[in-house]
């Protein structure tokens, strides 16, 4: 990995096509849950970011911290499978984490109990974790 080129960014309209594809090849996105760049944009317009990592100028990795008034929560925090365990996810954490830092808010985050290599580089960067929380979640309010 050559530190000259990584580049972390904010997301930009023109991206999101590529970034849908890295959430599908990464597991972090589909059509059920929503996500289209209206949502995108309405997310940083009230304080979140959606951070873009490029490698080599192709987008490898993101995090998207949205922001509920009381706390940051980062989702799609993830690196295309080929760059994985190389650093990167490190690399942009730390960049996460320094948003946080300066926004002021606590952050938090939910990860597969089975990602062992995700829950390793939260520990390891001060994530502790909350307990047993079953989530749940509507995805259809037609249903309700």
């Amino acid at each position: 990995m050559n530190p000259e080129n990584i580049h972390i960014r904010e997301y930009k309209k023109e991206d999101y096509k590529a970034l849908l594809n890295l959430w599908q090849e990464t597991d972090l996105g589909n059509p059920a849950r929503g996500d289209n760049h209206q949502i995108i944009q309405q997310s940083i317009n009230i304080g979140g970011k959606l951070f873009i990592l490029e490698y080599d100028n192709k987008i490898i990795g993101t995090s998207w911290i949205t922001f509920d008034g009381r706390r940051l929560h980062m989702h799609h925090f993830g690196i295309h499978p080929k760059f994985q365990n190389k650093g990167f996810g490190k690399t942009l954490l730390k960049n996460c984490l320094e948003f946080a830092k300066e926004k002021g808010y606590q952050i938090k985050l939910e990860v597969h109990k089975d990602n062992l290599s995700a829950i390793n580089l939260y520990t390891n960067a001060g994530f502790n974790f909350l307990g047993d929380y079953d989530l749940y979640i509507i995805r259809n309010l037609d249903e309700v």
